[in-house]
């Protein structure tokens, strides 16, 4: 692939961060790509996606399952979209322009920004609590954090804030800043973790009673009531990165390392550490009797002050390594798609960070419900119309063929009409519209009683339903273009 000539490339569509990197720099293997998947899967809120299909009712095996099953599904458009990252050095924000036009790309991937700002606020809560864990073990007399009402109380909301203020800070001073808290985290997570499980083993002297635990469910109906949203949720985990991954692949070496790398890194680590969280969640309700499925919380009930404290701020580096890896990096380059001369990466973090704030996380994951079937299968709902465009586009019209440089000019191949590729609109509007009714039924927004219970269910498949529909109206639009 020829390099983009800088006399002709148009600087409202190019900077040095969107820019196609060359072969020569590309230096990712296979075991770069299984490494970043480590990495990221092992998070808190792998954790507690684990633990909150257990609070839903889910026995161990069907829980592991669930999520493994989950990440083999979003394995797939992972490894399709990361192709043409791989091929042709590019970032997803540029990408997306070949099937939703040069200007048209800020929607999908302002959509995807939007929700790695409400991933960035969930991450960054979690830090603040570690933060608070720490004060409360050293001061009794503070109780353990609780949302009341719409807003937190204040001294968790301070502590948020503080550590919104790190995460700023490693912005302004860059990614770099954050490799060694990356080797750090790649080293104590998944140490913390097995330490973790050997606690639950032995607190309840063995896996036995803890791997015997039923389900809540009195029958098969009730347990695909369940499963089926539940593992939209779990390909909704993914779902943004299932688009944004050319931000990664653009740096392989080949598409083998790539394809391999996330084979060996997603769907076992996932599954892995899933398992310990429902091993963890599933001793809690032996030896407290009840469910904690937040980590950070269970934790903070352990009695040495010393450990606790320890534990805490290894979260909170560990939380703040994956905040700037998972939630800064891709948001940050989907902010500079939209004015590259005026917003740089570090203008992008700070944006990101803002939406963070208002996109109030301590909400989205104040209950194991609100965090499948609101914010999951939600945000997915959004996605996977997104990623089903961009695969028809790219397979099936354009045959994997992108002129590259026609991607950063206005009037050429990816202008369409005014920038915008009207029938991607279209296609993305058809695929999210069947999942509104069901989204607003489980906000509460409208009665169940005033729509057709076969459309509210919709919602229950939300990434599938938006994935396919939009791909197929993609195709049929643009094979009758003519």
């Amino acid at each position: 692939m020829s390099e983009i000539n800088t006399l002709t490339e148009n600087p409202n569509l190019y900077n040095e961060d969107l820019a196609p990197i060359p072969v020569s720099k590309r230096t990712w293997g296979t075991w770069n790509y299984a490494s970043l998947w480590i990495s990221m899967s092992m998070c808190i809120p792998t954790y507690m996606l684990a633990s909150s299909l257990i609070e839903g009712g889910m026995n161990w095996w069907q829980s592991v399952l669930t999520i493994f099953l989950g990440n083999l599904i979003v394995l797939i458009p992972m490894i399709l979209n990361g192709h043409a990252g791989t091929k042709y050095g590019i970032p997803f924000p540029v990408f997306a322009r070949a099937s939703f036009g040069t200007t048209g790309a800020n929607i999908p991937a302002l959509l995807r920004a939007i929700v790695a700002c409400g991933w960035f606020g969930i991450q960054t809560w979690i830090g603040g609590v570690s933060l608070y864990q720490i004060l409360r073990v050293w001061i009794s007399s503070l109780s353990e954090p609780a949302v009341v009402g719409f807003f937190p109380p204040v001294l968790e909301l301070i502590c948020f804030l503080i550590f919104l203020l790190i995460n700023m800070v490693v912005v302004y001073f860059g990614v770099e800043s954050i490799r060694k808290l990356l080797v750090f985290k790649a080293v104590f997570l998944p140490v913390a973790a097995f330490a973790l499980l050997f606690w639950a083993i032995y607190s309840t002297q063995g896996l036995g009673e803890i791997l015997n635990q039923p389900s809540k469910f009195q029958n098969t109906s009730e347990f695909w009531t369940f499963f089926f949203p539940a593992l939209t949720g779990m390909v909704g985990f993914w779902a943004t990165l299932s688009l944004n991954i050319p931000d990664f692949t653009r740096y392989a070496t080949s598409q083998k390392a790539q394809i391999n790398g996330q084979m060996i890194g997603l769907p076992p680590s996932m599954a892995v550490f899933s398992f310990i969280g429902v091993v963890v969640t599933s001793a809690t309700v032996i030896i407290y009797g009840t469910t904690i499925w937040d980590p950070v919380i269970l934790a903070g009930k352990f009695e040495n002050k010393i450990l606790v404290t320890v534990a805490m701020l290894a979260i909170a580096i560990s939380t703040l390594a994956t905040n700037i890896a998972a939630n800064i990096v891709s948001p940050a380059n989907d902010f500079a798609n939209l004015s590259p001369q005026k917003i740089s990466f570090r203008t992008g973090g700070y944006i990101t960070g803002i939406i963070g704030v208002l996109i109030c996380p301590w909400k989205l994951i104040a209950d194991p419900s609100g965090y499948i079937f609101t914010w999951l299968v939600g945000y997915s709902s959004l996605l996977g119309p997104i990623g089903g465009i961009m695969i028809a586009d790219y397979y099936f019209i354009r045959k994997k063929e992108l002129i590259v440089e026609d991607l950063y000019q206005q009037g050429k191949s990816y202008f369409y009409k005014n920038g915008y590729n009207t029938k991607a609109i279209i296609a993305l509007l058809l695929g999210i519209s069947p999942n509104i009714p069901g989204f607003l039924a489980t906000i509460k927004a409208i009665s169940t009683d005033s729509i057709p219970g076969w459309l509210t269910n919709l919602y229950h498949y939300g990434w599938f339903v938006g994935f396919f529909i939009s791909a197929l109206v993609y195709f049929i639009l643009m094979k009758n273009k003519k």
